[in-house]
């Protein structure tokens, strides 16, 4: 345990009291604060009040299911920035893909590994800090501001509200301006511990980001056969 971990709190909202025991004193004997629920209402209401640093959510609830839980609270200012870990036996595609859509910062699908889960926990929480540590806080384009450390995504002035996923790519993308990514290296940069899902997972987040960006998506190029890149000189 790290001279941090004890202050992450996390929620665990799961409906299947067997599993939400073991979870928490997994998680518990890591080092977090484990705060525990088994239904997305009962979720939303905890989030709000006590801002944990990361959620375990389940899609399958009595009431509203993950994805609403997921919508509501990244649409609410005051957790739009709490990390979203989608735990789940939904194992389809487009399972992965809507969970991720709805604004999930990861998915995992049951049964798995407790160690598994603590590395993509850590994976996340490194995310965080590393925003902190890049070596330029602003990114700023013809009517794109893209603010590192505050994840903040601003388009002719008007916020754009983009998952943390979109964000790290975008952040990539744009970080270094007219370079092809490939959708491989994509993934590294935003699955820090080999997440082994299919790369066109990375088409459904460009795909999302473009949506959200409005007139800015010209700065998002295709390179067909390899990846994307920002692309900067055909879009001034």
């Amino acid at each position: 345990m790290n001279e941090n971990q004890a202050k992450v709190k996390i929620l665990l909202v799961e409906d299947d009291v067997s599993l939400q025991k073991s979870l928490a004193f997994i998680l518990e004997r890591e080092g977090f604060k484990v705060l525990s629920t088994q239904t997305g209402e009962e979720a939303i209401i905890i989030a709000r009040k006590e801002k944990p640093d990361l959620i375990l959510l389940d899609i399958v609830l009595p009431g509203i299911d993950g994805y609403k839980v997921c919508h509501i609270l990244k649409k609410d200012p005051q957790t739009a920035n709490v990390f979203t870990i989608m735990l789940t036996g939904k194992r389809k595609l487009e399972d992965i893909v809507l969970g991720l859509k709805e604004y999930a910062d990861d998915y995992i699908v049951k049964p798995f590994e407790p160690q598994i889960l603590i590395a993509r926990i850590h994976a996340l929480l490194r995310r965080k800090n590393k925003s902190e540590d890049d070596h330029r806080n602003t990114l700023e384009f013809d009517g794109l501001t893209i603010t590192l450390d505050a994840y903040q995504v601003l388009v002719e002035g008007k916020k754009i509200d983009l998952t943390k996923t979109e964000f790290d790519i975008l952040s990539l993308l744009a970080g270094k301006p007219n370079q092809v990514f490939t959708r491989s290296r994509i993934l590294d940069h935003v699955r820090e511990d080999n997440y082994s899902i299919t790369e066109r997972v990375v088409d459904y987040q460009i795909t999302g980001i473009r949506k959200k960006l409005g007139k800015a998506r010209k700065y998002i190029q295709t390179v067909r056969g390899v990846g994307y890149k920002f692309e900067t000189e055909a879009a001034s």
